[in-house]
């Protein structure tokens, strides 16, 4: 998952930045809101972390310029105002969901993957592919009954296929999955990735469409 977080305090951001890298996602953070424009429309997001007052201005109108737009990406709002007209203004907005600071981390996360299951259109955590038992929530991975061990980013990439089935995803958009702007992308990690998830899980888990990409296979 690629994410953009939008926040102007450096002890928090830098917080929530590593919490997000440590779980395999990439992550582009900013303090303004023209910096926040000009990165949306250079890359595409699967979920935005949105600061409320920010030194150039408000995220209300922000967000709600974003979804006039027509833009649909998942925001969570992160800000002190913790006022319940503060929460409603944020909701009627066109937020997702609304944490108050401070906030857990782990439960920042676990947020964050909520919001994600219901954009997909399956907020169940729980999936069966074959042999595999999926739990989105918990990040975990069993076949036969028996755990499977991922790694963060090898996780990453399985669950973008799971939100995703049936669907292409070229190299680049599962680049995007994990490495941020300014991040340099090595040639060959998604090949060597994807290779690995195939040995760890079935054979056609992951298939691939020459010339084109990726997709979730038929394993049943």
């Amino acid at each position: 998952m690629r994410v953009l977080l939008i926040e102007d305090d450096n002890v928090l951001g830098a917080g929530v930045r590593d919490q997000i890298k440590a779980e395999g996602h990439s992550v582009d953070w900013v303090t303004r809101l023209d910096e926040a424009g000009d990165y949306l429309a250079s890359a595409v997001y699967d979920l935005i972390l949105l600061d409320l007052m920010l030194p150039d201005g408000r995220g209300i109108p922000f967000l709600r310029k974003l979804r006039k737009k027509g833009d649909v990406t998942p925001v969570i709002i992160l800000t002190a105002l913790d006022q319940i007209s503060d929460r409603i203004e944020g909701l009627n907005a066109g937020s997702d969901d609304y944490m108050v600071k401070p906030f857990d981390l782990s439960e920042l996360s676990a947020r964050l993957a909520a919001v994600a299951r219901r954009y997909t259109g399956n907020p169940n955590p729980l999936i069966a592919i074959g042999a595999l038992e999926i739990d989105l929530a918990a990040r975990t991975v069993h076949k036969n009954g028996k755990r499977v061990s991922l790694t963060a980013r090898e996780w990453v990439l399985f669950e973008a296929f799971l939100q995703h089935p049936g669907q292409i995803l070229s190299r680049i958009q599962l680049e995007d999955k994990l490495y941020a702007f300014n991040t340099e992308i090595e040639s060959n990690t998604i090949e060597v990735h994807i290779s690995r998830l195939r040995k760890k899980l079935e054979k056609n888990t992951i298939e691939t469409v020459r010339g084109m990409g990726y997709r979730l296979g038929d394993v049943t």
